[in-house]
């Protein structure tokens, strides 16, 4: 290799090791930029070593910031932070939860399927994963543990079903990936939705299963209600409001009456007016929401900034020409390639956010899968599979942090062990979109009529 791959390879090194010390991604991000930019010009200046970056590399992240900024599928992003606020404070999900958990009280395991069913109706409804584990977690964990339900089974129940919305749409890290490959967020929409049911389906059929098998894992209901015509009524009542909205938000998207910029203006502002008609948005909270969405969004777009100045610096080290050829010397053909690609991803996510992966790893391997001629579309669901099990991998699974901090009395074991088989279950969903892509292009080609 170069001196200028040999400075690549170390930059990425450093960027993982300046996650590792806690230190603000944005910063390290921009940090490692400038480092190694005033690395390459000192040791082209001073030894006469040919590096290939020089301080016009400064200029050139000021015009990538401004496009960056003038991207308007990014308006997207503080809106369904907006939208997932307003629904997670306005008390919609703590009502949904009772009403259905009411309906599944004959159901060995009926708690976990109530959660799990919540869990779905909020990924659909928000991307924002913190904010759908910490509710889920106060709403779930108290009524799971008074139900002597087994500590690892509730905990890895309530984790897994809470990072369901990293996946399905409106999903945040979808708007994400499709602005860093210059794809049509629209597709991803769809190719996205039948892998999430899929994962979500297989969350719940484990659920039911495992009590039948491990009764001690989740005891039935003391005293569960019968199930008749007024108790499905009730439960509708609550349902079909924020059902509404989930259509309003990606039917306008899918039968292309909105693009997602516009469809995330319609559903903040059905979450706005929902809340406000349940009597559930008072002055006080609205203002909570505005400053929680304002941070939200100065945090991600702060990552933009730094992920933007060490992808053009890193690229200019010729990283991105280390990593084709690296992948593409492999001798495992292009299912290989794709495989090693996971796995690599999969690893990361024990060490890295998706964010880090997404805006770093993601751009650099893309170009090589569509060089061997897979549909990118495709690709890039299974590469947002993948990643969802970085919220769930220790060290830096986050998932497991927001239960932590709701629940101090969970151990850190106990959340360890609840998790492993819904990675394993992910890991199954992997498997079944790598084996067949229809599960990712169908709907896509149906609508529009590929």
């Amino acid at each position: 290799m170069s001196l200028r791959e040999w400075l690549a390879v170390a930059m990425f090194f450093s960027f993982i090791a300046g996650i590792l010390t806690g230190f603000p991604v944005a910063f390290v991000l921009g940090g490692s930029a400038l480092a190694f930019t005033a690395l390459a010009v000192l040791l082209e200046r001073d030894f006469g070593l040919e590096t290939g970056v020089d301080w016009t590399y400064a200029s050139l992240v000021g015009d990538r910031i401004f496009d960056l900024m003038d991207n308007w599928v990014l308006v997207a992003l503080p809106m369904f932070v907006l939208m997932g606020l307003l629904l997670d404070r306005s008390g919609i999900a703590s009502e949904l939860l009772r009403e259905v958990s009411r309906l599944f009280g004959r159901v060995r395991g009926g708690l976990a399927v109530s959660i799990a069913l919540i869990g779905i109706l909020l990924a659909a409804s928000t991307g924002i994963i913190g904010a759908s584990v910490v509710l889920l977690a106060l709403l779930g964990l108290p009524p799971m543990k008074e139900a002597r339900y087994a500590p690892t089974f509730a905990t890895g129940t309530v984790c897994a079903v809470g990072t369901l919305g990293i996946l399905i749409p409106p999903s945040i890290m979808l708007v994400l990936m499709g602005d860093r490959l210059a794809l049509s967020v629209g597709d991803l929409y769809l190719g996205a939705v039948v892998p999430g049911l899929l994962l979500a389906a297989l969350y719940v059929v484990y659920l039911l299963v495992l009590p039948i098998l491990r009764p001690e894992m989740a005891p039935p209901a003391a005293r569960p209600e019968v199930v008749d015509f007024e108790l499905v009524l009730s439960v509708l009542r609550k349902i079909v409001p924020p059902a509404l909205l989930i259509f309003a938000v990606l039917g306008s998207t899918f039968f292309g009456l909105a693009t997602p910029t516009e469809a995330s203006g319609v559903g903040a502002a059905g979450a706005l007016l929902l809340a406000a008609s349940r009597g559930g948005l008072s002055l006080a909270a609205l203002r909570e929401v505005l400053r929680e969405t304002t941070l939200t969004t100065g945090y991600l777009f702060g990552i933009f900034l730094g992920a933007t100045a060490f992808a053009l610096v890193l690229r200019g080290l010729g990283g991105d020409e280390l990593i084709a050829r690296g992948l593409s010397g492999l001798p495992f053909g292009p299912n290989g390639v794709v495989l090693t690609i996971l796995f690599a991803t999969f690893l990361l996510g024990f060490v890295l956010d998706w964010i880090e992966i997404t805006f770093i790893v993601l751009p650099l391997v893309a170009p090589v899968v569509a060089a061997l001629g897979f549909d990118l579309v495709w690709f890039t669901i299974l590469f947002a599979v993948c990643l969802q099990t970085s919220f769930l991998t220790p060290p830096v699974g986050f998932a497991l942090f927001y239960v932590k901090g709701v629940a101090p009395d969970v151990d850190v074991r106990t959340l360890y062990v609840g998790i492993l088989p819904f990675v394993a279950l992910q890991l199954v969903a992997l498997a079944l979109i790598f084996a067949w892509p229809e599960l990712v292009t169908w709907l896509p080609g149906r609508a529009y009529g590929r």
